[in-house]
């Protein structure tokens, strides 16, 4: 079946289901993309009903820390936050989060604000965010306490009928059902929607050569990123200089003239200008190519012909808890005298196949797969020992497990009903449940296949 190459770029280079899509298009607009998170004792981060949330935790002033519900209509979360702490005057550290939500959604989600009263966020006043308190919380919020998101989303401009809509989604979804739920590839966003080159940038870090990681994030172009920054970028590629781009990049390039300022000072220091960003978007160069990693050896052992349902001598295995989030430190690797239990396990839904995210400390599989992985980093150049990044010790990496499929929870398409902006077309409401890291559009993709993903909204 065709993958189309910008998913290809990022190491996703096939797909689980063999029906055919139902096509059509994502995010026409932002209500069409609705995101809930849910943490693991059931709260949930409503959009309609944010003010009925009930407390989590004590509800003294005595914890430090307001739980609160942010809701976002189209802003990436961590310039949400950065807004959000200059309107109280704190540090941007002094506010935590659960997980990263998309950018172009409406999307609500838990927060902690350190040290901050109820009257003092009710005065917030920032376009299309929303913070609702809800009490106070005895710690910080983090990843532990998370345990997925709820998504609303229209597909729209579909050309089929209402009829082969719900025949080709219930097929695919039967699919999916069989090989036990999604192929948990890294999604479109990890990397860079319209310009995919986060990996790329990382894997330059990861070999040390950090002028070229530079050049990458700064003039590397984009035919689907906005023509004045593409232009800026192919003039800084052919030119080298730095002062003139800093004129000609546009304002909303911010991390990029950050990086430009620094160069203009010191134009050989381009460690030294990696470290104007914020460490978090410094981490996910390297981070965004070990997802790289991980998409090209799922892709393999799919078009390997392996089971993702069915454990290989060799393979990683993984226990699930109870609300059904993988314990990623708590792994086994398969061998020819445990393989007939760890199946029965993984059939039961008790373990499940896992594979690495390379890092310092993270090896390879052993067996088939293991030698599957090995190919690729010998194609890549790449070793374990290339993850310690020496200069800049604050984007080591040590690695560690992934589950390779994730569960579909709750799955319905809800409606199917005429495109009001082409009546000739049709949109469908889908709706569904996904465990933290884990990609709503790696299940749109299988369920659209779309030719063109830029096109697509993905």
């Amino acid at each position: 079946m065709f993958v189309p190459r910008v998913e290809k770029l990022i190491g996703i280079e096939v797909y689980a289901t063999a029906s055919s899509g139902i096509g059509g298009v994502i995010r026409q607009s932002v209500e069409d993309f609705v995101v809930e998170e849910v943490l693991v004792d059931g709260s949930k981060a409503e959009i309609s009903r944010t003010m009925e949330h009930q407390t989590l935790g004590a509800s003294s002033t005595k914890d430090r820390y307001l739980l609160c519900v942010m809701v976002k209509r189209n802003w990436d979360t961590f310039q949400a936050i950065r807004m959000i702490a200059e309107q109280l005057g704190i540090s941007t550290g002094q506010i935590r989060i659960a997980g990263i939500k998309d950018a172009k959604a409406l999307t609500a989600q838990h927060i902690t604000i350190e040290n901050a009263t109820t009257e003092k966020v009710q005065q917030i006043k920032v376009k299309d965010i929303e913070i609702h308190p809800i009490g106070y919380f005895r710690s910080k919020l983090s990843p532990y306490y998370l345990l997925g998101n709820s998504f609303n989303i229209k597909i729209k401009a579909i050309s089929h009928s209402e009829t082969t809509i719900k025949k080709r989604t219930a097929k695919i979804v039967e699919e999916l059902k069989a090989i036990g739920g999604i192929p948990n590839f890294f999604g479109h966003q990890r990397f860079g929607t319209t310009r995919p080159i986060t990996h790329f940038v990382g894997k330059a870090l990861v070999k040390g050569n950090f002028k070229k990681a530079a050049m990458l994030f700064l003039a590397k172009p984009s035919p689907y990123e906005h023509p004045e920054s593409r232009q800026a970028r192919k003039d800084l590629q052919a030119t080298q200089d730095f002062k003139q781009a800093l004129k000609n990049f546009p304002k909303q390039l911010r991390y990029e003239r950050l990086m430009l300022r620094h160069l203009i000072q010191k134009p050989d220091d381009f460690v030294g200008a990696f470290r104007q960003l914020p460490t978090k978007l410094r981490l996910l160069f390297p981070q965004a190519y070990q997802s790289y990693l991980f998409n090209k050896f799922l892709s393999k052992r799919i078009t390997s012909g392996f089971a993702f349902n069915k454990i290989e001598a060799g393979d990683y295995v993984v226990n699930i808890e109870r609300s059904g989030l993988p314990i990623i430190t708590m792994y086994k690797i398969a061998n020819p005298q445990t393989l007939n239990e760890i199946n029965k396990a993984a059939a039961t839904g008790k373990m499940r196949l896992a594979l690495p995210l390379i890092g310092l400390k993270q090896r390879t599989s052993q067996g088939i797969q293991g030698e599957i992985e090995k190919r690729i980093l010998e194609e890549e150049g790449i070793t374990q020992k290339n993850f310690k990044i020496k200069a800049m010790p604050e984007t080591t990496t040590k690695g560690e497990l992934r589950a390779a499929i994730t569960p579909l929870n709750n799955f319905s398409l809800n409606k199917v009903e005429k495109d009001f902006a082409d009546s000739l077309k049709n949109i469908a409401k889908v709706s569904f449940m996904l465990y933290r890291g884990s990609y709503a559009t790696i299940l749109l993709r299988e369920i659209m296949k779309p030719r063109n993903p830029i096109k697509a909204g993905f």
